[in-house]
């Protein structure tokens, strides 16, 4: 049967043993709910629920708004459909299992706490959004602290809830699925001011996915084995600071979204792209770094009005991939180093990379600073007619070692005239940003 206790002797209050033998429930089911449960309105008693097929939803239908239901050690059978606000929390070892089929919990009032418990077993239908923790539009506030999702198609799916909260969770999806089969560890639609922190996530197809948004907030969360990382659409005014990704494909897709903070994260390793903007506009890119890896760095496409500085791009292919018309952006402060191709930039139009009469660190600049004041005696200029000419034509490659290319190579030194247009930077800095210099060379994911 259930039993009830005061909350300072709940287990994770600092209960004793003597406490928790307390709260154990009883074999065999439990007596009517409705009058059992009737203490879980009182705020200041937990009632616990034992283990077992229907006992979670019954114990959700008895119990009043603002009661606390505790999860002991054991297996519970889901779907459950919370439709009032509660606190659900689990002790060590309690599972909700949601036995392969659709929604393992759904959340479909305001104000309800979903904290330290195991979530599995969620159906394997996209169509349906089989989710481990489903958030409705009548979820506002809900807050998900502490699971572990594991082995569900989405982890945690918040779809049209204001100022939710996913926090310091483990979100493991379905490895035994192909990525694009896989949903994604944490997914938004239209959920304005939630917030995603602190989270480990793998296995899925995006770690984080938002579209159609607002002022959502994704911040030091950790990203292993997925897609993208991060995946914004259609999602403005927000916050991505903080968070480490590596070995995914991409680690943060920023498309079709305005005015975004993209602030002190890391990609380290990932295999493609360590930061993508595509139609990303009018945000800043600042204080993060890409590290040892991916084809490009960062790839710039059609992407307007952003201040890209402070940043570390280091040991790509290519360091920044930039094209398709992206105008008015501002980059400076940050440092290129050791990319193979520092940048790639295809179009005529002249580009300036700097400001303020301070541009960019720039690793194979060989240059003089005769004034000592930090700033290269010489503007660089990162592409040439030889690279324009390799990548409008790539067979071309075959002569980079003749004489004609030589000579090209030499006139273009000697008469800057004939540079095309491209991407200049009027001030390269001599020494990287003191800021970026003593980063740390993070590799691997951390968990």
């Amino acid at each position: 049967m259930y039993t009830f206790c005061s909350k300072s002797e709940l287990p994770w209050r600092g209960a004793g043993a003597a406490a928790a033998a307390r709260m154990r429930p009883s074999r065999g089911r439990a007596a009517p709910l409705a009058a059992l449960l009737v203490l879980a309105l009182d705020a200041a008693v937990a009632a616990t629920v034992p283990p077992g097929r229907g006992t979670l939803q019954d114990a959700v239908s008895a119990a009043r708004s603002g009661a606390e239901l505790v999860l002991v050690s054991g297996r519970y059978e889901g779907s459950v459909h919370i439709d009032r606000p509660l606190a659900l929390r689990g002790v060590a070892g309690a599972v909700i299992d949601g036995g392969g089929s659709g929604r393992v919990l759904t959340v479909d009032a305001p104000d309800v706490i979903v904290e330290g418990v195991t979530v599995i077993g969620s159906g394997l239908d996209l169509s349906t959004e089989d989710s481990g923790v489903f958030v409705t539009a009548n979820g506002d506030r809900a807050q998900i602290l502490g699971n572990t999702l594991d082995r569900n198609l989405i982890g945690v799916y918040l779809k049209g809830p204001e100022d939710a909260e996913v926090r310091d969770n483990v979100v493991e999806g379905r490895a035994d699925l192909r990525m694009n089969e896989r949903g994604n560890g944490v997914q938004l639609w239209n959920t304005p001011g939630s917030v995603v922190a602190g989270n480990e996530l793998r296995y899925g197809r995006d770690g984080i996915f938002v579209t159609t948004s607002r002022h959502n907030r994704f911040i030091g969360n950790r990203f292993r084995d997925l897609r993208f990382a991060i995946h914004y659409m259609y999602t403005n005014f927000g916050e991505v600071s903080g968070n480490h990704s590596a070995g995914n494909h991409i680690g943060y897709a920023i498309m079709f979204s305005h005015h975004l903070q993209v602030t002190g994260n890391v990609s380290a390793g990932d295999r493609d792209r360590g930061i993508l903007l595509n139609y990303a506009n009018g945000s800043e890119i600042a204080g993060n770094r890409v590290l040892d890896g991916p084809e490009k760095c960062v790839f710039i496409y059609n992407a307007n009005m952003n201040r890209i500085h402070g940043n570390l791009f280091q040991g790509c292919d290519i360091g920044v991939h930039f094209t398709a018309g992206s105008e008015g952006n501002e980059i400076h402060g940050n440092a290129f180093a050791g990319s193979r191709t520092q940048v790639k930039y295809v179009g005529t139009r002249h580009v300036e990379w700097s400001r303020d009469g301070a541009g960019n660190y720039w690793s194979d600049n060989a240059a003089f600073d005769l004034d000592g004041d930090g700033i290269a005696d010489r503007p660089y200029r990162p592409n040439g007619l030889v690279d324009h000419v390799m990548w409008r034509h790539p067979r071309a490659k075959l002569l980079l070692g003749s004489p004609a290319v030589h000579v090209l190579r030499w006139a273009q030194s000697a008469f800057p005239g004939l540079h095309p247009g491209g991407v200049t930077d009027s001030a390269p800095l001599m020494a990287m940003p003191p800021a970026l210099a003593g980063a740390p060379m993070e590799h691997g994911s951390g968990f």
